[in-house]
């Protein structure tokens, strides 16, 4: 295999990286911008052929040979981003011009979609349904909504077409995504320096404070999924990738003092008011059409992903994966 990983020096992107090597593969040209940020440490253990920034990539790609895979995880993941324009283009536009050189081509193309495109998740988190009906709460959830629904018009495919609905990820090698990384990142940062975990109140009756709930997958189980399309070029469609089960946030500020064997200390604070309005309490990924192309793994739940995060990566130096 000859893979392009665009946002390969990223959270996700180089976690697939890391598999892909896992895997034996090396001939991998990871796509990013990585400009003075701290994400080439995510690369320092991983082998590859090329990088290549990613506002070249598209003048290069009719120029590079043998290409058997694109994995395009690269995005503006940011759900505070109110550039309309910005997120149009680079998560859009971007994402059309590498599924139309993969169709033209007949490689396979694997896409990041976004559970942000079901919005306030009042018709369900299901990929079996109408995507026509969503409606994303912010600028980003709205551009992956977009793309899903460009393709849903398309009558040509890549070889293989396999778009992804990331649920909450958390794991190692998001460490450079300051304001966007997980809130186990967060609340292992907040015990170190405070020896508290701080979580939003709760603005709706029905939930506690801490009571919000998520589907929160572990960067892990998202690699094996990656690995089982990899290898079953025949699968294709929309697929949620999430655990299938929801948690609390408080469950998962007791997980990190557990893994750290200190006694759990949480603190609730007001929300921000640009946040409440866009403000997802409740998200469960169905995952019954992953299962029904045969993923059979279990999934980590939050207190044994926290217990290996926090144990393997946080607490022994913000090490690699």
């Amino acid at each position: 295999m000859s893979i392009v990983v665009t946002g390969g020096a990223g959270f996700i992107g180089s976690c697939i990286v890391r598999t892909l090597n896992d895997m034996g593969e090396d001939d991998i040209i990871i796509v990013d911008n990585i400009n003075t940020s701290e994400k080439w440490i995510n690369l320092r253990n991983k082998s590859y052929k090329e990088y290549i920034h990613k506002t070249d990539f598209l003048n290069r790609l009719p120029d590079l040979k043998g290409i058997t895979h694109i994995i395009h995880m690269g995005a503006c993941s940011s759900t505070m981003e109110n550039d309309f324009d910005y997120l149009y283009f680079n998560n859009f536009e971007y994402t059309k011009a590498l599924w139309k050189y993969c169709t033209e081509r007949q490689i396979s193309f694997l896409y990041a979609s976004s559970a942000a495109t079901y919005g306030d998740g009042s018709l369900g988190f299901d990929d079996k349904m109408n995507i026509k009906q969503l409606l994303p709460l912010n600028r980003y959830g709205y551009s992956k909504q977009l793309f899903d629904l460009w393709v849903e018009k398309e009558t040509d495919f890549p070889k293989q077409q396999v778009g992804m609905k990331f649920f909450n990820v958390y794991g190692p090698n998001e460490y450079a995504k300051a304001g966007m990384a997980s809130v186990v990142y967060h609340g292992y940062q907040q015990v170190k320096e405070s020896g508290k975990v701080k979580l939003f109140k709760s603005y709706k009756d029905e939930y506690e404070d801490g009571g919000q709930l998520r589907d929160f997958l572990y960067v892990k189980d998202l690699c094996n999924v990656f690995q089982y399309f990899i290898k079953n070029s025949s699968i294709n469609g929309l697929f949620n990738i999430g655990t299938g089960h929801a948690e609390s946030f408080k469950t998962l500020g007791e997980s990190i003092f557990k893994a750290l064997g200190i006694k759990s200390n949480i603190e609730y604070i007001a929300m921000p008011e640009a946040l409440r309005s866009k403000y997802q309490y409740y998200t469960k990924a169905n995952i019954e059409k992953l299962r029904e192309v045969g993923y059979n793994n279990n999934f980590y739940n939050l207190e044994k992903g926290s217990e290996d995060y926090v144990t393997n990566y946080l607490d022994a130096g913000m090490r690699i994966y």
